[in-house]
């Protein structure tokens, strides 16, 4: 497993990261963020013109058929750029599930439209009362007709159309096309924390369309799987940007006449934010590694989100104490940053659940014998 980026990824983040650094400071960000789309157009077009929004479609979809790492070094870019564009929940989750469910015209069709910017979607899977990793898919389909509500679907507000998971008359889990603005689809958008869009989303006998046959539950374990590992990404972005902008701070800012660098305490502390960044960073890495050779492991991911939610707590906390009031402060980025992670941590379970998951699964590990 090779964790470095060869030339062409390093191309790929370096491209992205001067498309976001331009547009995104933070005055910008809260400018963007604070319009009723919560994203800005221009960008996700931009995007589209360099073919990061069909990364990972294949080529004969209309995308770049880009892998895991690929992925991966975009996120990372999102994360320290906090861009709000709803690139992961929009168009990767979508596009994971209609390429491993859908087939025939419409799966090239709904490709096609997520890889050329024209087309939004969103996944409408989790329903109120669920918590990760179990997921109750109360919603129901009969005759075409879907009945049932989501919350919280991720970039549901602005989705074209949307992907729900459903349970059919013999219970069996499967995925639906349904059009966001058809009859029986009522939508309710709400703003998050973090500054991000989503919505809740009733069904009421809306028309729908199955993804596929058979039951769904391992593609959604998959994308889900990938999911995880992007968050992954995207928040070892935000550490790095957030251990950066402290480190800035402390050369800069003075006390008693000398830089707050100058005390050893506030190194101290700032290194053993370096030690859990590289923690998370190396997990994160793994995640990508193991999902770019091939092999979905909901363990492996729950390792990495174990590890990134741990380190992003301890980093951000850290990171504002260390700025004193100013990390407070909507007008300063550091206090985005740990919002953002804030929400990363708490998406597809948090440290705890997934410490918690990983506990439980210890006796299906291989025992290891030395001597």
């Amino acid at each position: 497993m090779d964790f470095e980026l060869n030339d062409e990824q390093v191309m790929l983040r370096d491209t992205v990261r001067d498309v976001l650094t331009k547009t995104y400071d933070v005055e910008t960000l809260r400018t963007v963020t604070d319009t009723e789309r919560g994203w800005d157009p221009k960008v996700w077009k931009s995007l589209a013109d360099i073919g990061i929004l069909g990364l990972t479609i294949d080529e004969a979809d209309g995308g770049m058929g880009a892998g895991p790492v690929e992925l991966g070094a975009v996120m990372g870019e999102i994360g320290r750029s906090l861009a709000p564009e709803p690139y992961l929940n929009g168009v990767v989750v979508p596009a994971a599930l209609i390429s491993d469910a859908g087939d025939g015209d419409t799966r090239s069709e709904l490709l096609g439209g997520l890889a050329s910017g024209d087309l939004l979607m969103a996944f409408a899977h989790t329903e109120e009362g669920d918590r990760w990793p179990t997921a109750a898919v109360t919603t129901t389909v009969t005759g075409g007709k879907v009945t049932g509500v989501k919350t919280p679907v991720l970039a549901g507000d602005s989705a074209a159309k949307l992907v729900v998971s459903a349970r059919d008359d013999a219970g069996a889990i499967g995925l639906y096309l349904v059009d966001a603005d058809s009859d029986g689809v009522k939508r309710t958008p709400f703003r998050t924390h973090d500054r991000r869009r989503g919505a809740q989303i009733e069904f009421d006998g809306a028309t729908a369309t199955k993804l596929g046959g058979g039951d769904a539950a391992d593609v959604i374990t998959r994308v889900d799987v990938i999911t995880q590992t992007a968050l992954c990404a995207e928040a070892v972005g935000a550490m790095e940007r957030a251990l950066m902008l402290t480190v800035e701070y402390l050369k800069t800012r003075k006390q008693f006449g000398v830089t707050l660098s100058t005390f050893e305490a506030l190194t101290h502390r700032a290194a053993d934010m370096y030690v859990l960044l590289e923690l998370a960073s190396s997990l994160s890495a793994f995640a990508t590694g193991t999902l770019a050779d091939g092999t979905v492991d909901q363990t492996v991911a729950s390792r990495a989100k174990l590890q990134v939610c741990r380190s992003a707590r301890q980093i951000g906390q850290e990171a504002i104490q260390m700025h004193g009031g100013i990390g407070m402060t909507a007008e300063y980025p550091v206090g985005h940053y740990v919002s953002r992670l804030t929400a990363i941590a708490h998406t597809l379970g948090d440290a705890q659940t997934h410490l918690s998951r990983l506990a439980d699964s210890i006796t299906e590990w291989d025992m290891v014998s030395i001597g």
